[in-house]
């Protein structure tokens, strides 16, 4: 049989797995220890925290989806990332991030850095002379972010994955943006991919989760150990719900990506948006970059607010189809003000250097009919129009 493609294994992984009840879709295995059937010999399960069939066919139809070896679920995708890095990384090592990277992810790694767990770098991946001068001083490892939170920047895996490896580091990419569906970082080069599941994979925002996924076998060994080790890894429960909305990944990708671009066009000829930021526009700069490497362009698009501060705030508040929270990826439109919201945690100088501006509004595209989405942006538009 040839590979299957990403639709079928996402639908079908799992599917008729039962052998007591030939239940179709798998049971929820709740229990949090597994017996042993003689003295001595260790079974597949012993403990949910180190395994539970319901993580592990989550963990399976996720890298299959991407092209991997092996997983390990996470309890959100922020402790995919420090699971990461405490796998791979020791005292005094170097890691390279993107300097307009996720909040949470600015967070975590400068925290850390400061008590001297590694060290870290943030620098703008798209420019080539920074990106030379970060290699001279020999990453362990390096985390790409394309596109990125919440300036939609594209960077060339390919190209980045090939200079690091010549020095040595082992690279991942944070695809939560665009998912298996419309990215495959592995097969660009990359050594690992990271996901937060609770954004697009599971996709209706009622479960916290992370992933991360090795093209290496035994680099995967090695992820699995250390989430057993630190208890990093993800629940029965979420792990079932994760997989049961993965199932409709496909599916509800095609459709956010087709309201995002009715919902583009609009924008475009708003005389209160600025400038807009979408791999899709020609005025991007890593539009053809991501034609090279994307399938398709998703749904997460931010712009520029063009009018003064309050009438931002009234805008956000007149709208009642986008939902002013945090996250993304789920069937209903969110718009969130990443400077107050997400990224607050970067501080004025770290928002400043990655062009996270006051006026920067992001917008993840729900499944709602284009068209409402539409009107509910002119309302909020047309009331702010004329207002001091």
């Amino acid at each position: 049989m040839s590979q299957r493609k990403v639709e079928t294994i996402a639908v079908r992984t799992g599917i008729e797995s039962d052998t007591q009840f030939n239940a179709v879709v798998p049971p929820l295995y709740l229990s949090t220890n597994y017996s042993f059937s003689t003295f001595g010999d260790v079974p597949q399960y012993d403990y949910t925290r180190s395994g539970n069939p319901n993580r592990g066919s989550l963990e399976k139809a996720l890298y299959e989806l991407e092209s991997g070896e092996g997983a390990v679920v996470t309890n959100c995708g922020t402790s995919a990332l420090n699971l990461w890095i405490t796998a791979f990384l020791e005292q005094g090592d170097l890691i390279i991030a993107p300097h307009d990277c996720y909040g949470g992810t600015y967070r975590l790694f400068s925290s850390r850095a400061q008590k001297g767990d590694f060290r870290v770098l943030f620098i703008d991946q798209s420019d080539q002379k920074a990106v030379e001068q970060a290699l001279e001083q020999k990453p362990k490892l390096i985390l790409i972010e394309t596109p990125s939170n919440p300036l939609v920047k594209v960077v060339d895996i390919e190209s980045l994955c090939l200079s690091a490896h010549n020095v040595g580091a082992l690279v991942a990419v944070d695809n939560t943006f665009l998912t298996p569906i419309l990215q495959k970082p592995l097969e660009l080069g990359a050594d690992f991919v990271i996901h937060s599941t609770t954004k697009f994979i599971n996709g209706h925002s009622d479960v916290i989760g992370g992933v991360v996924i090795s093209k290496l076998k035994t680099h995967a060994e090695t992820l699995a150990w250390w989430g057993n080790c630190i208890g990093a890894t993800g629940t029965p429960f979420d792990s079932y719900m994760t997989l049961r909305g993965l199932r409709t990944l496909s599916a509800r990708m095609k459709v956010h990506e087709e309201t995002a671009n009715v919902v583009l066009d609009y924008l475009k000829d708003e005389s209160l948006v600025g400038c807009i930021y979408h791999p899709s526009l020609e005025s991007h700069p890593g539009h053809e970059i991501a034609k090279k490497q994307q399938k398709g362009f998703g749904s997460m698009l931010s712009f520029e607010f063009s009018g003064n501060f309050l009438q931002l705030k009234q805008f956000v508040n007149h709208l009642s189809l986008f939902s002013l929270a945090e996250s993304l990826g789920g069937v209903e439109s969110l718009v969130c003000h990443p400077a107050s919201m997400t990224h607050r945690a970067m501080g004025e100088e770290a928002l400043a250097d990655a062009g996270i501006s006051q006026q920067l509004l992001r917008l993840s595209i729900g499944l709602e009919n284009a068209d409402d989405l539409i009107a509910d942006l002119k309302h909020a538009f047309s009331a702010v129009k004329g207002t001091v």
